[in-house]
């Protein structure tokens, strides 16, 4: 088929190669401007446009789709569908119309749970042990239009979310060129939407990234792995910030100490923070303007001290 690509991040380059490797004529890809990244703040491509160069693809990047000018331009290129993976702009009616064939979206989720802009953070932070990837007929919604396919993942107790986020990008690729076969046969289900199971996953906020250490401990840890390895779980001590990275649950409970309290902080027991109902074990951690480092090589540089509170 002959297709427009829109996507951005990283999450949406497997797609973008999986298409071309299935033989698809991609007119042009669409993709936001350069941001400034990084420590320097130096303008930077994302991810899909340094694909699409690699490819030897036209890249074409906008502010905003809905300008006239743009849609125009688009029309030019006379797509027989557009190709949508997580590009970060809502497309107006102008555009959705345009494809014969219609706009064709790749979300990190089952729909309709988890419909928004972080949807595997989201998954990963509510401690789910099921996600998965939906291909779609966009409509005007927010990810509310007509399911193609569905693909499951499981989500192991363990899994960070940049994990699940590499594994469905992968399978979010695959169920792509699925569903491109169906809708050039003219074969393509539309599955209505059951709006009420629909659930949000809203982007996330830097108040999202503060741990609250009176939650259960299993809570804490969803959060912390479902922040790793973006942005990353925070609380301070002593006035510090300090960036969480990996904990596990502890068998063990100290009923006596408050939440947020670091019982023990000793390289043979390991650094142990009291939760809301237990115990967790933080095994990776970092502080401001340091390095990521295991508890164990963390205590050999940084001393806790026992007693004091996480959080205050």
């Amino acid at each position: 088929m002959r297709l427009v690509f829109m996507g951005t991040p990283a999450f949406a380059v497997p797609s973008l190669e999986a298409l071309t490797a299935a033989g698809h004529q991609v007119a042009a890809v669409v993709t936001q401007p350069d941001r400034p990244r990084g420590r320097g703040k130096k303008p930077a491509p994302p991810p899909v446009k340094e694909a699409a160069q690699v490819l030897g693809l036209p890249v074409w990047q906008t502010e905003r789709v809905r300008e006239a000018g743009f849609v125009a331009r688009l029309a030019g290129l006379q797509p027989e569908a557009i190709v949508v993976v997580a590009f970060g702009q809502i497309l107006p009616r102008e555009i959705l119309l345009l494809p014969p064939a219609g706009c064709i979206n790749v979300h990190a989720s089952l729909l309709p749970r988890y419909r928004g802009a972080a949807p595997i953070h989201r998954a990963v932070i509510n401690g789910e042990k099921e996600t998965g990837v939906t291909t779609m007929f966009m409509d005007e919604g927010l990810d509310t239009g007509d399911i193609i396919l569905q693909a499951a993942l499981p989500i192991g107790p363990d899994d960070n979310v940049g994990v699940v986020h590499d594994r469905l990008a992968r399978l979010g690729s695959e169920l792509l060129v699925r569903t491109l076969e169906l809708v050039a046969a003219g074969q393509a289900p539309r599955t209505p939407q059951d709006q009420a199971l629909a659930t949000y996953a809203p982007p996330l906020r830097p108040e999202d990234e503060v741990i609250d250490w009176t939650r259960p401990a299993a809570a804490i840890k969803n959060l912390v792995r479902g922040l790793d390895p973006w942005p990353g779980a925070r609380t301070t001590l002593d006035g510090r910030v300090l960036k969480i990275w990996r904990v596990r649950v502890a068998e063990i409970t100290r009923p006596d100490a408050v939440p947020g309290e670091i019982v023990a902080a000793d390289p043979a027991v390991g650094i142990l923070v009291r939760a809301g109902d237990g115990i967790v074990v933080v095994e990776e951690l970092q502080m401001a303007g340091g390095k990521r480092l295991d508890g164990r090589a963390f205590l050999r540089g940084h001393r806790l001290q026992v007693g004091a509170v996480c959080g205050r």
